[in-house]
């Protein structure tokens, strides 16, 4: 059985066709979207049409939730959020209400059996669509923020854009990285392969090239607000600072 683990897509649509590409070719069972669908990108409908389209299970993310009522004061350093506001309006000119509707009532979790295994997924924590988890922190952080909250084999998360496949124990810790804006110093969109097989688990970090400068012109073409930053995250896939 293979799972394919997907998520942070951030309205780069041209990001996750490269990935649906690969995975085209791969016999994938199973398919999660955990998240982030269309914010800070240039194809915020684009990329939900696409995952909606996909036979796949949908979470919300917290820049879904941000697309659907602005982002808070709290969420985000205060010098950020007036900008990070006008992306949003940016994106709302580019969507429905019915895509609103979409982002507004997905789920946050979804807990799963495959062949003995019981996969909990999620975009940042259990119960929170926003505190960052770094992929490195010290095992006893997963223990409390994961663990502790649900009773699982595998625990799937999003939101802090850099890869990683850790075990805890018995407890494997996946993060998917980020299709549309990577942090980890790769600007190449990251998924994750899970194969279960013989009482196995196997989980590959995958990176799929894809043409950035396409991506870039985009922004410039469609007056983004805050194009530079965005540009520079998807260059360089580093997070902004």
């Amino acid at each position: 059985m293979q799972i394919a683990l997907l998520s942070d897509v951030h309205g780069n649509a041209r990001a996750l066709k490269a990935v649906l590409n690969d995975l085209h070719a791969l016999s994938v069972d199973h398919m999660y979207m955990l998240g982030d669908l269309a914010f800070r990108g240039p194809e915020p409908k684009n990329s939900i049409e696409t995952v909606q389209s996909l036979p796949a299970k949908v979470l919300k993310g917290n820049a879904d939730e941000w697309i659907v009522r602005g982002v808070r004061e709290g969420e985000v350093p205060e010098a950020k959020r007036s900008i990070m506001n006008q992306e949003r309006e940016w994106a709302l000119e580019r969507l429905s209400s019915n895509d609103i509707k979409y982002l507004e009532e997905l789920p946050e979790s979804f807990l799963d059996d495959y062949e003995g295994f019981r996969l909990f997924a999620f975009h940042a924590v259990p119960g929170s669509l926003f505190p960052p988890v770094p992929v490195d922190s010290d095992a006893s952080v997963f223990e409390e923020s994961f663990f502790q909250k649900q009773e699982a084999d595998i625990y799937v998360y999003g939101h802090v854009h850099t890869p990683s496949i850790r075990k805890i124990g018995a407890r494997w810790v996946i993060n998917t990285g980020s299709i549309g804006l990577p942090f980890d110093g790769d600007p190449t969109p990251s998924y994750v392969l899970l194969t279960i097989e013989d009482g196995e688990i196997i989980p590959e970090i995958r990176r799929v090239p894809y043409d950035t400068d396409e991506v870039l012109a985009q922004f410039d073409a469609n007056d983004y607000p805050n194009s530079d930053q965005v540009k520079r995250i998807i260059s360089s896939g580093r997070p902004p600072k």
